[in-house]
This record gives C-alpha cells, structure tokens and sequence, in this order.
C-alpha cells in the first residue's frame, strides 16, 4: 500500500509518499522561514498564501522523487488539524481534490497523532509507550495503547516549550526560529550562572509550565540593559534558560514515568517527539533520566521530529 501525506498546518508545505512497509519513498519540506524572519514568527496570511503558491508543485515532487503517479497511490492523507486553520484549509482542499478527481480514499488525519505515531515509522516501537509531545504550541505527556488509544497524563498550563524558546530568543534578539538560536547560544553560556526559578518544583503531576520562566528570563534581560548586556551575558542568560526547561521536564518526566509503571507495567519505551525533540541539550537530558528508571528513550530523526507529510502518510 502506497499513501500520499500532505501537511500544511504551519509554515512548512510538504508532501510525501510511505509504504506500508515502513518505507519512506519521498519525504518533501519547503520551509517558509525566509518569509517570516523579519516579523520575528509566523504570520497565518503569509502561510496560508505561500501553501498555496507551492503545494502543487510540492506534491508532484514527492511523487516524482518516490517514482510514482497518483493512479499508483492507494489513499491520499492530510492534516486537518490542528494548526492555522488557512493552512489547513490549503491542505485539505487540495487533498480532497485529488482524491475526487482520481478515485481515491481521502482521510484527514490529526497533526499530533501524526507526531506521536512517527517512532513506529522509525523504530517499530510496540505499544503501549510513554510519549512526551514538544513543539511550538504542544506539550504533554501522553500514553499511547494504540492508535487512535490516548491517555493524557498532563501538560502545560500555560505555554508551550518551543513557544517559551521563541520569546526567549526574541528577547534575546536573536533570529527566527527562535529554538536553535537559543541552543547554539547557549552552547557557549554558563548555565549556572542566573538562577531561574524550576517550574512547580514543588507540585505532584504531569503538567508542566513555562509562563513563569519566559517572565524570568525577560525581567533579568531587561535589568541587565539598563547597565549594558554583554554578549556573553546573553549567552549565559540563553543556557540557563534552557537548564532550567530541561531540569523542569526531567522532573515531570520523572512523575509521568511512575504513572506509566503504575497504568503499563510491561511498558519500557518512552518517545520524545515534537519540533522541540530535535534540541540536543534536551534530548540528552532525558534520557539519563530515562535510563536510571531501566526504560529506553526514542526519538525520531531531527527531519521527522519537525513538521513533516511522512508522519502524516504513515
């Protein structure tokens, strides 16, 4: 079986072709970053209308890098949500375009169910599985018994990772994206030396919380300026910023893996997925905790952790 996956929920157009023998025969991204760097993160018209601009020829891409045609695909899949609703429109028309027009089984699939099943694309991980969802405007720790079988152990209240390492690099100043600005500054930070605040340090529970450190972080920006911020004082403001978002999700990691041994006592994957999945720093951070609790942490490939069509096909 051969299915076409579209994806235009943000501000990546892209198309890919997977069988359902886990090969990923295409996997097309046109990132629209250039038209969104000088406001500093996505603008819905500007998505919306470059998704339309480009889908086609982004679609016949895929097909022709897999070596196929649409009379050859057995089904065609899209996001329909959730995300900017302009894009997902763009998507979802033209998905059922195509399947109108050539005969084929149209099915929109959920956006985050995309990201959460992507590791049985890569890694053939059994159910059930401990999943911790990071990106933009996500974060939640989730077990997964089957498709379409979620239970939702927390998330955050308020802000998501990615979109707490957004405003922390436009305070900063840095460039859009925001995320791997800050990582590679904060490569060359002193992590320990502003101390921020941990997040609900002394809350049980699974949800987590990043209004409160994006505060912290712009009041001792904004107290350094009157003095005069100095580079280095960025970068370290940068790695302890991202110190204290991973030792608060290590912590949470920690309570949502003794509700999964309660709720799944076979259980012994945990999978990190989501945009934010492909900062370094925090991968490594969970996965000592991962590893003194006996469990294995995966996490798909960093082109398969942001927004991608493969994970929507499969």
């Amino acid at each position: 079986m051969l299915v076409l996956g579209i994806e235009t929920s943000c501000d990546e157009t892209a198309a890919a072709v997977v069988s359902d023998t886990r090969e990923i025969r295409s996997n097309v991204v046109l990132s629209q970053t250039a038209e969104h760097i000088p406001y500093g993160g996505v603008v819905p018209e500007i998505a919306a209308r470059a998704h339309i601009e480009h889908v086609d020829t982004i679609v016949a891409e895929a097909l022709r890098r897999a070596e196929t045609a649409l009379v050859n695909v057995d089904a065609i899949a899209v996001t329909g949500g959730p995300g900017l609703i302009g894009g997902v429109i763009v998507g979802v028309m033209i998905a059922k375009a195509l399947a109108s027009v050539h005969g084929k089984p149209f099915i929109a699939v959920n956006h985050l169910e995309g990201h959460a099943l992507t590791a049985r694309l890569t890694d053939s991980v059994e159910f059930p599985f401990l999943l911790l969802l990071m990106s933009g405007g996500h974060c939640q720790f989730l077990v997964v018994h089957g498709v379409g079988d979620y239970h939702r152990l927390g998330g955050t209240v308020d802000d998501a990772l990615g979109e707490a390492y957004d405003k922390t690099a436009k305070v900063l100043g840095l460039s859009y994206p925001g995320g791997p600005a800050v990582e590679k500054l904060a490569a060359t930070g002193n992590p320990k030396n502003f101390a921020f605040p941990i997040p609900m340090r002394k809350r049980g529970g699974c949800d987590l919380s990043f209004s409160g450190l994006k505060t912290a972080v712009r009041m001792q920006v904004t107290e350094l300026q009157e003095i005069g911020i100095s580079e280095q004082d960025k970068a370290d403001i940068a790695a302890s910023f991202q110190y204290t978002a991973g030792e608060h999700v290590a912590e949470r990691l920690q309570h949502a893996l003794k509700e999964f041994a309660r709720l799944c006592p076979d259980g012994k994957n945990v999978v990190l997925a989501g945009g934010v999945a492909a900062n370094r720093y925090l991968r490594g951070r969970l996965e000592s905790v991962t590893q003194e609790q006996g469990m294995r942490l995966i996490v798909p490939p960093p082109a398969l952790c942001t927004d991608n069509a493969a994970m929507i096909a499969w």
